[in-house]
């Protein structure tokens, strides 16, 4: 299975789940040194959709001269195969991990890499940097920044006397502005939304799905309130539904299908081919009054195995590579697909980046974004995307829905306290 790096924001942290003969032992690893080159690491990356981008590490590895760096390209389901092997003395000793999970530090299975941010740390996206750190230690080095964001035809606005809708209220007036016999207002995915939204709407509600000392994060009237906005838009028939292609793909609006729809960074450069200057992209609208418009981002990141018999050379090639060497860094976000850098300043350098849509994609980015936290964990994101669902789809009661939510979320909460204490 071939992915690409917008899937880390469609899906959770795997788990290993009886997979460890999926890994297997040909992983690169060797406990001694290599012939002239320092110690043999391995390192391990998901098989990305975007052609070119394996060639891509494997040059920058070979660009090391004080390690012997093996690359794995990894298929199938990559989180999982990562969790079984770190279990394991023959898994990698760098990853690329979408976490880590907090099961991994809290199990010692990664290593602390705070040290690798010294002088650095400002220039990171705080957004995708927050996951990535647990007990004021950093665990991941984030490589680009993925996000999602609302497209919108501009010609289709006028004609109907609209603007880019800056509140979930206008957002389903707007969509039901825009829908005709033809033409659906907007796509939110053929599930209406569920999946891809996930807890955007609460963070542009003003609430987190996970505050910052750990409690849950939208037990307040504000999150039935943005919810039922969505159900809004199933009933009034304004939602694209059934489409050819889901919501990662812009194929629903490049053909015009739908006046708006919610997809991500990467279909820009497919979207500004097809539409040229007749489009927009936005955040997605506050959904309170006095609350900030959204954007949910995410970053795979480089982490160090702690089962690593060279953990050093470990750190010290992530280093390298993921702090240091940013003409690599600039490389893989924008030469493979269509990404932002994590480091601030290479995003603000980037000529592509500097204007239009992509411009105000990055300000979103900066200023808008979120990231799932650490402590949201498997089960709570399957506990809220169900209720989400049903509360889109079968227009079930957003305030009983919510309650069931915040219990079970609030016992896996308390289960990852008992574990770190």
């Amino acid at each position: 299975m071939t992915i690409s790096r917008r899937t880390l924001l469609g899906t959770g942290t795997g788990t290993a789940l009886g997979l460890l003969t999926a890994c297997g032992s040909n992983t690169g690893r060797d406990g001694g040194d290599s012939d002239g080159k320092g110690p043999k690491l391995s390192q391990w990356y998901h098989q990305y959709g975007e052609a070119g981008t394996e060639k891509a590490v494997k040059r920058y590895a070979d660009a090391y001269d004080k390690a012997d760096v093996s690359v794995q390209w990894r298929p199938g389901n990559y989180d999982e195969q990562t969790a079984a092997a770190l279990l394991t003395k023959s898994g990698p000793d760098v990853f690329e991990v979408n976490g880590p999970t907090l099961d991994q530090i809290q199990g010692g299975q990664v290593v602390d890499l705070t040290d690798l941010f010294d002088g650095v740390k400002d220039d990171f996206n705080a957004a995708v940097l927050a996951p990535k750190t647990y007990d004021g230690r950093i665990w991941a080095v984030p490589q680009v920044v993925d996000m999602q964001l609302l497209y919108y035809r501009k010609s289709l606005l006028a004609d109907a006397g609209r603007t880019p809708p800056e509140s979930l209220d206008e957002l389903v007036d707007t969509a039901r502005e825009l829908t005709t016999k033809k033409v659906k207002g907007l796509f939110l995915g053929n599930d209406g939304g569920a999946g891809a939204l996930g807890g955007t709407p609460l963070y542009a509600a003003g609430l987190k799905l996970v505050t910052d000392d750990g409690e849950v994060g939208f037990d307040d009237p504000a999150a039935a309130r943005a919810l039922s906005h969505l159900r809004a838009l199933y009933e009034d028939k304004s939602l694209l539904l059934g489409a050819p292609s889901d919501w990662s793909d812009p194929s629903a609006f490049v053909q015009g299908l739908t006046a708006m729809q919610w997809s991500g960074l990467w279909a820009l450069p497919a979207v500004q081919k097809a539409l040229g200057d007749d489009f927009g992209v936005a955040a997605f609208p506050a959904a309170a009054s006095g609350a900030e418009p959204a954007v949910p981002v995410g970053a795979y990141g480089s982490a160090v195995s702690a089962r690593s018999a060279h953990k050093q050379a470990a750190k010290d090639f992530v280093k390298w590579l993921w702090i240091e060497r940013t003409d690599h860094q600039r490389d893989f976000a924008l030469s493979y697909g269509f990404h932002i850098p994590a480091r601030l300043s290479l995003a603000k350098k980037a000529d592509v980046l500097t204007k239009g849509p992509a411009a105000d994609a990055v300000r979103f980015a900066t200023d808008n974004g979120y990231a799932e936290p650490l402590r949201w964990t498997p089960a709570s994101r399957v506990a809220y995307q169900d209720a989400l669902s049903r509360i889109i789809k079968s227009g079930a009661n957003p305030e009983s829905e919510l309650r069931s939510v915040v219990r079970k979320v609030s016992a896996e909460l308390d289960r990852v306290r008992k574990k770190s204490s």
